[in-house]
Formats: structure tokens, C-alpha cells, sequence
């Protein structure tokens, strides 16, 4: 089905759903919704005010309540459960994978995490705390312990036998794990070969013994780059003695991988990638006006450059009218190296043996525009001012904005990255104080000293 049409789709029936419940056909939007995807009542409860919004969840049924909670954003799932009892919320999380849980519980408040993780059976209170054992954003974060695992001494037969006697598989199950008594992590099978192979052949004769594991401590961005460039369906996790700890599968990757995308997107504007589109005014305003705060003290230091040059612009109104060229060119070209740089340095491009190659191109491509650009605008403002020394002013700040955006572009995000600050964050709005601040330093110092 075309997405366009599939969009169109889930709209209309968030409008039909919406309006029936404004009319109060309760029972209508109770069968409607029990016949959906859990994926697609988490995107009407997404797209829903908060007063509606819990109005539809009273009439979902509370088995179908994990399913949902699996799928929604950690804003909206995190005001859903707050509205919910500790039982309720211990009860919809039973059975979930164990990355799920350990989701769910994070994005629970600290009163009520403690209660839901005291309200869940032994089975998957354990579940939890070893998920919960390793960092947020980890691979042993994300991990699921649902594992096959087979010793490397049996046959064939024996590993087909002992699977119809399971009936069923993990989903995403692709390979089993082949490990020794220490539940040491010695190599896989996949599953092809294995119901290809002759029946009494061991499991050690047809294993594949060059197996790339995922520390545990491995950052999730990185694991989903490994799946990106290896093409995996799942792989193993594994400590730091190469025990098998449980496994990462392609579904967790995909939506890491977007989560990685969204957080770039929205982060350059200050914002969470996981905020509920319609949560209070209140707590919007308060994460937004941070970036506004940071914005405007960047602001600030630029005008405080300007203001050292106050005599100079008093005197030649000119310069106020062509002082805002030289920040903006400066602010365009380094965003375009910044942008180019965060996303190489997401993809594990960029790495100490060849920042220095980076940086030289930059500051070259930076060299190049700014001699370009630089001549450019003298012309037009020797033509138009009929003034070749003010000419030559502008394009002297233009190439030296043009060379410190380049420069900025490589050394902010990896600074930054050092200082373990998300680049995507606060990177933009560094660079542009930067370009900002020596774009009109060039071009005011430079009119003080030869026009004044």
C-alpha cells in the first residue's frame, strides 16, 4: 500500500474516531479500536489532545494495554502511565521483550517506578533489573534475553528434535548461539544451514566460529551502525567475558536508527525528539524556553561586539546596512560544514587518523568560497557605493568569516563530542555566535582602522 494512501488512511479514521467519540458512541470506538494495530492506536493517541487522549485509552481494552505502550513516544507514554495505577501499569508490562520493559520503566517518575517494579512477578521483576543493570543507550539496554542456545557437541537431529519440542521461536530468530558450560560464546548456526545440513553431522563441524558479538557496554547508535553495515537480523550481546548475555534484533535497530535521525533533527532546534506534540502548555514552554535563553545570550555577546564599534557606526550609516551580510554568509557556510561533520561523525566516519584530512579540506572548500564570495560582494558594493576602500573592507571580513566557518565546522562538533555534549544540540547555535562575532569584528575593526 502506498504510503501517501496508508497516511491518508490513519487520518481519516483519527477524524472518524474523534467524532464519534464527541458523540458519545462509546461502544463504536471501543470495537474500532480493538480492531487495530496496537501501532496504529498508539498514532491516534499521538495525534490526540491529552483530554482525548485519555479518553480513548479508558476504552481500550488493559490486555491490549503492553502492546500499545511498547509503540508510543516516551512523552506520551510517560503521561499515559502516570494516570495509571502501579498494578495496572505492572500488569500491562507482563510478557513484554525485555528492552520493552526496561523502556517503560525508565520513562517512569522515580515514586512510581519503584512501585510498578515491586508490583511485577519474580520472573519479570528479574527481567527488568538485568535490563536495567546496564546504561541507558546501551546495547545491554536494548537487548532481549529470549536466546537459543545449543552446545557445539550434539548433532543435528538433536538440535531439530529439541526445537519441536520448543514449537516456537523468538521472533527475529535467524541464527542460534553455540556456546560451552560457562555459557561462553564460541560461534552460531543459522538456521538454513542447519536444516540443510545431514542429520548426525555435529554442531561444531558446521558453526561459524567468526562471530562479531556486540559488547554489552556499546553504545546503541554504534550496534545499529554495525547491523546498517553488516546487514545482520540479530546478533549476540556479550560481556567482557564473552558470555552470552541475549541478543539485539533488527526491529529494536530500526527504530534506533530513526530515533538517531529525529533526535538530530529536532535537537538543532532545541527540542526533544521524543516531546508529545500536545503536551501541556506549561512543560513546552518551559523546555523551549532554555534554547531561547542560550539564544538570546549568544545574541547578546554579538551585539556587544557591534557595540564596540558604536562610533564608527554612528558615523557611517552604511556599515549598519551591510553589517548583517558577513554574519549570515559566515552562519550559512559554517552550518553547512557543521551539518556535514555531525553526520559523519553518526555514521563513525570521522576519526582521529583522519580529522586532519577533514579539516584542511574545509578550511580549504572555506579558502575557496571565501575568494569567490569576497569578490563578488566587493563588486556589488563598489558599484553601488562607489566606494572600492569599503569594497575591500567587506570582502577582508567575508574571506576570514568564510575560513573561521569552515574551521568551526570540523573543531565545534569535535570539541564538543570530547566534552561529551550532543553536538546536534548545541553545535548550530555555537558556530553562529562564532561566526557572528568574527564576522562583524572583520568588518567593523577593519572599517574603524581605514575609515575613520
Amino acid at each position: 500500500m502506498p504510503e501517501a494512501y496508508e497516511q491518508s488512511l490513519s487520518n481519516q479514521t483519527l477524524l472518524e474516531l474523534t467524532a464519534a467519540l464527541n458523540r458519545g458512541m462509546f461502544v463504536h470506538v471501543r470495537n474500532a479500536l480493538h480492531n487495530m494495530p496496537a501501532v496504529d492506536v498508539a498514532f491516534i493517541l499521538e495525534s490526540t489532545p491529552v483530554k482525548t487522549r485519555f479518553a480513548f485509552w479508558q476504552l481500550i481494552d488493559s490486555e491490549f494495554h503492553g502492546e500499545i505502550l511498547e509503540e508510543l513516544s516516551e512523552d506520551v507514554r510517560t503521561s499515559i502511565v502516570r494516570q495509571m495505577m502501579p498494578e495496572a501499569v505492572a500488569e500491562a508490562t507482563e510478557g513484554m521483550d525485555t528492552d520493552d520493559l526496561a523502556q517503560v520503566l525508565r520513562s517512569l517518575p522515580d515514586e512510581l517506578y519503584q512501585e510498578v517494579l515491586n508490583s511485577l512477578d519474580h520472573q519479570d521483576r528479574h527481567r527488568a533489573e538485568a535490563a536495567l543493570a546496564y546504561e541507558e543507550f546501551t546495547a545491554g539496554s536494548v537487548m532481549n534475553t529470549d536466546t537459543v542456545t545449543i552446545r557445539p557437541d550434539v548433532t543435528v537431529e538433536v538440535v531439530l528434535r529439541y526445537l519441536r519440542m520448543r514449537a516456537e521461536l523468538p521472533k527475529n530468530t535467524d541464527s542460534l548461539y553455540v556456546v560451552d558450560e560457562s555459557d561462553v560464546l564460541i560461534g552460531e548456526i543459522s538456521l538454513s544451514k542447519l536444516v540443510t545440513s545431514q542429520p548426525d553431522l555435529l554442531i561444531a563441524q558446521l558453526m561459524n566460529t567468526e562471530v562479531n558479538p556486540i559488547p554489552a557496554t556499546m553504545s546503541e547508535s554504534e550496534a545499529a551502525q554495525q547491523f546498517e553495515r553488516y546487514n545482520w537480523v540479530s546478533a549476540a550481546v556479550v560481556n567482557e567475558q564473552n558470555h552470552l548475555l541475549g541478543r539485539i534484533t533488527i526491529d529494536d535497530m530500526v527504530d534506533i536508527i530513526r530515533e538517531d535521525a529525529e533526535h538530530s533533527m529536532m535537537s538543532m532546534a532545541g527540542l526533544d525528539d521524543e516531546e508529545d506534540t500536545f503536551a501541556p502548555v506549561v512543560q513546552s514552554t518551559k523546555k523551549r524556553s532554555i534554547w531561547l535563553g542560550v539564544n538570546l545570550l549568544t545574541a547578546l555577546l554579538a551585539a556587544m561586539v557591534s557595540d564596540l564599534f558604536e562610533d564608527i557606526l554612528s558615523q557611517l550609516a552604511v556599515l549598519a546596512i551591510l553589517n548583517t551580510i558577513v554574519p549570515s554568509m559566515g552562519g550559512v557556510a559554517g552550518n553547512q560544514t557543521l551539518t556535514l561533520v555531525i553526520r559523519a561523525m553518526a555514521l563513525g566516519h570521522v576519526l582521529p587518523t583522519n580529522t586532519r584530512s577533514l579539516l584542511i579540506k574545509e578550511l580549504t572548500i572555506g579558502l575557496l568560497n571565501g575568494v569567490i564570495w569576497a569578490v563578488l560582494i566587493a563588486g556589488i558594493v563598489g558599484i553601488w557605493k562607489q566606494d572600492l576602500t569599503l569594497a575591500g573592507i567587506i570582502a577582508f571580513a567575508m574571506l576570514m568569516n568564510m575560513l573561521a566557518a569552515g574551521l568551526s565546522g570540523v573543531t565545534i562538533p569535535l570539541v564538543l563530542k570530547k566534552l561529551r555534549i550532543d553536538p546536534a544540540l548545541a553545535g548550530s547555535v555555537i558556530l553562529t555566535t562564532v561566526t557572528d562575532i568574527i564576522g562583524i569584528f572583520a568588518f567593523l575593526g577593519s572599517a574603524s582602522l581605514l575609515l575613520s
